[in-house]
């Protein structure tokens, strides 16, 4: 687990279908568009270029990393308190649970749990966990599929 990936609310950024799944389509996307000669009717196509910097962007460099590293919604209410705070993870925050984690925590199931495992157990179980998932297959979509994945 490297905490890098680790998001305030108690997300874990490696196992989000978007670096899991769109990441690495982007990436064959590019590769097979390059091989096809995009490059050459770029011009061509409305707001092409665009798409091939965002899509070499994808390929090149990955979407994000974290909230915490940067990447996400500036204006996440989560994020803001955090950092003005100082926390690493919500968990870990005196007034954990609080009402700005209402809605992520009823969108992913599995959170609240996470959390309490954070803040009980450490890092370390938190880390071991989330690598477990990994290694499963496991990916956050959406409360539903997370619940049927045993997370």
């Amino acid at each position: 687990m490297d905490k890098k990936y680790s998001c305030y609310c108690g997300l874990y950024c490696e196992n989000c279908a978007v670096k899991v799944k769109v990441e690495p389509a982007a990436k064959v996307l590019y590769d097979e568009m390059k091989i096809a000669g995009f490059e050459d009717i770029i011009s061509f196509i409305p707001d092409g270029e665009g798409f091939w910097t965002f899509l070499k962007g994808m390929a090149d460099d990955g979407v994000c990393v974290s909230c915490r590293d940067g990447s996400s919604d500036p204006g996440c209410v989560i994020r803001i308190c955090a950092q003005e705070k100082g926390g690493e993870m919500c968990a870990l925050c005196g007034e954990y649970p609080c009402e700005k984690l209402a809605v992520i925590l009823q969108r992913h199931s599995l959170l609240e749990s996470d959390n309490v495992l954070l803040r009980d157990k450490g890092w370390e179980a938190w880390g071991y966990l989330q690598d477990e998932r990994q290694r499963s297959g496991f990916v956050y979509t959406d409360a539903i599929n997370e619940s049927k994945s045993g997370g």
